[in-house]
């Protein structure tokens, strides 16, 4: 039989040391199990494989996510280009509201503050602006 402290095993629960006898098969266990771990930490650190997809850094999505083909970063850039135009042929009050709120990233309350006008003006013509925007991009 030999003694284990729980407290090193179960750091969680047990606050001070509390030693328990245990069999020889249960003392090989925990021999095995420590063996085994310490192993795998060796072998992440051999193998530089200290990087978990779940670790947040961005490796899994950067995995996940093909880099754009150069024929989709010009098809991105004349979709802006176009739609940028169509916003400047609207009137000049929609469309200094929606580039306001869609280019710059302000909101409708902003926008109501900085141009001393109800927010419902602002709301009423940023929607009528995207209707005219819509039936635009359909006939394309």
């Amino acid at each position: 039989m030999q003694k284990i402290n729980l407290r090193e095993l179960y750091p969680d629960v047990y606050k001070t040391d509390t030693f328990l006898e245990v069999t020889d098969e249960v003392q090989a266990v925990f021999l095995a199990d420590k063996r085994a771990e310490a192993l795998y930490l060796r072998q992440m650190y051999n193998y530089k494989a200290q990087y978990s997809l779940d670790c947040d850094n961005g490796i899994e999505k950067a995995i996940v996510q093909r880099p754009p083909t150069p024929e989709e970063i010009l098809e991105n850039q004349q979709l802006r280009d176009q739609l940028y135009a169509a916003v400047m042929e609207l009137p000049d009050k929609q469309a200094k509201w929606i580039y306001a709120r869609f280019y710059l990233g302000m909101t409708v309350k902003e926008i109501a503050q900085a141009e001393s006008i109800d927010q419902s003006w602002i709301y009423k013509s940023i929607k009528r602006g995207l209707k005219h925007l819509a039936k635009k991009f359909e006939k394309v």
